[in-house]
């Protein structure tokens, strides 16, 4: 009984085999190359060397990564790595791992991770967000992810700031064609942008009870809270996992549910929001879950 997974990023490729009960057999992990069929082939020795750890050969292999396939076409679309934006990725992974291969949006997978074995392992509505480089959402019900018709459930980092205040209206230009995505919001670089500081500097400042620090997260965590806040009427999952780099301000976690009660449409709120167990690991372990177990 395993599973083989890959987390295919931006910087880094990385495969994973992971047996029955969720311990890993082996992890690689190799730089991300700037070429499309370099992509690939990079893909393709990742996944090999895991397997030479493992002493196993998988026959179906889960990928997490950016974006999401056309459902009619193939062709991926909505890729920050928009060199896979119009290719169809999934069907070239088949091409070279010479194996069927399931393919989810890495928010999707973070969510799947943590459902099955992680922090949100006794719910079964999970929305899942990555606040990182980028900024996405992913949903996960009765551990497995939800996906959509159109495959876009859960792109949540693609839609408007909700309430914007005078100061945050219309937002500025996003790379997807639109503005004032919760992606300029929410981010890891879209807080640097909007700051000029690092959200790991400041958090540090503010643990140290710098004012002006405390302020900057504050606003970070009101922003937060009102885009989490819509997402509460709409699914009202049962747990709210938060992932990526931005995930680590312990702050968030103590001012988060009072913030996002203030925006739910409920007299009530005591939907936990949570780190992510496994970290910077999510991404590979969700992708392996994609599949049944062998």
């Amino acid at each position: 009984m395993f599973r083989l997974g890959v987390d295919f990023g931006g910087t880094k490729i990385e495969a994973a085999v992971l047996d029955g009960s969720g311990r890993f057999l082996a992890r690689v992990r190799a730089p991300t190359p700037p070429d499309y069929e370099d992509r690939l082939d990079a893909t393709r020795a990742v996944v090999a060397e895991a397997e030479r750890h493992a002493g196993v050969t998988a026959s179906r292999i889960g990928v997490g990564g950016p974006g999401s396939p056309n459902p009619a076409t193939g062709l991926m679309r909505n890729s920050n790595s928009t060199i896979l934006n119009g290719r169809p990725f999934p069907a070239d992974l088949e091409r070279v791992l010479s194996r069927p291969v399931r393919y989810a949006n890495d928010a999707n997978c973070l969510a799947l991770s943590e459902a099955v074995d992680g922090a949100a392992a006794e719910a079964r509505v999970v929305f899942a967000v990555i606040i990182g480089t980028g900024c996405g959402g992913g949903i996960a019900v009765d551990r497995r992810p939800l996906e959509g018709r159109n495959l876009v459930a859960g792109e949540w980092g693609h839609t408007p700031l909700p309430w914007p205040k005078p100061d945050e209206h219309p937002g500025g230009p996003c790379w997807c064609g639109r503005r004032g995505c919760l992606e300029l919001w929410l981010s890891g670089t879209g807080f640097r942008n909007l700051t000029g500081r690092t959200a790991e500097e400041v958090a540090v400042e503010a643990g140290a009870g710098d004012g002006a620090a405390l302020a900057l997260l504050d606003v970070y965590a009101d922003r937060l809270a009102r885009a989490l806040g819509v997402v509460v009427d709409l699914i009202d999952p049962d747990m709210i996992v938060l992932g990526g780099g931005m995930s680590n301000i312990a702050r968030l976690y103590d001012v988060l549910p009072h913030n996002v009660a203030r925006h739910v449409f409920s007299d009530t709120f005591d939907t936990p929001i949570r780190p992510a167990l496994h970290g910077d690991s999510s991404g590979v372990r969700g992708a392996a879950w994609l599949w049944p177990p062998e």
